[in-house]
């Protein structure tokens, strides 16, 4: 019975979760900063308060913690083993909010996609599942010049 954590300990290890700046929310801003889309972070004019806003494209992301919102069939969201009848309507409520904000925002014209953190931590995979929602350029603008053949020399 040593290793059972008391109330006091448990208030004060969920104190410490965060509502934003998640590492799995970093690592897709930087995923997307890194493509060449620029963002806003927390629009809260908007339904559920996307984690990132591409205005430009009317398109939105969700960053997904896979405890919190209940990932099917993912390791990271297994129930919680004590106080079920407290944390499964809370997790439960998580899920309907996630798809009434949804539902809002797509009758707005917003495009939406839900990052999961379980994907956050293979790179390569949700690199292209943004690619392909955000598009391959982020604005004509960032596109690259078509190659004239001239070389641009840095004076000394």
């Amino acid at each position: 019975m040593a290793d059972r954590i008391t109330p006091a300990e448990r208030s004060a290890v969920m104190q410490r979760i965060r509502k934003t700046d998640t590492r799995p929310e970093i690592v897709v801003r930087r995923a997307a900063y890194a493509l060449g889309f620029r963002f806003r972070l927390h629009r809260r004019d908007l339904p559920g308060t996307p984690d990132l806003c591409f205005p430009g494209l009317s398109k939105v992301i969700f960053v997904h913690g896979c405890f919190w919102h209940l990932h099917a069939r993912c390791r990271l969201a297994r129930p919680p083993k004590s106080r079920l009848d407290y944390w499964l309507p809370k997790l439960e409520r998580n899920i309907e909010r996630d798809r009434t904000a949804i539902a809002a925002l797509r009758r707005l014209g917003w495009k939406t996609l839900v990052i999961w953190e379980c994907e956050t931590r293979k790179p390569e995979l949700f690199e292209r599942k943004l690619r392909m929602f955000l598009g391959r350029w982020p604005a004509a603008s960032a596109r690259p010049a078509p190659s004239s053949g001239v070389r641009l020399v840095r004076a000394s």
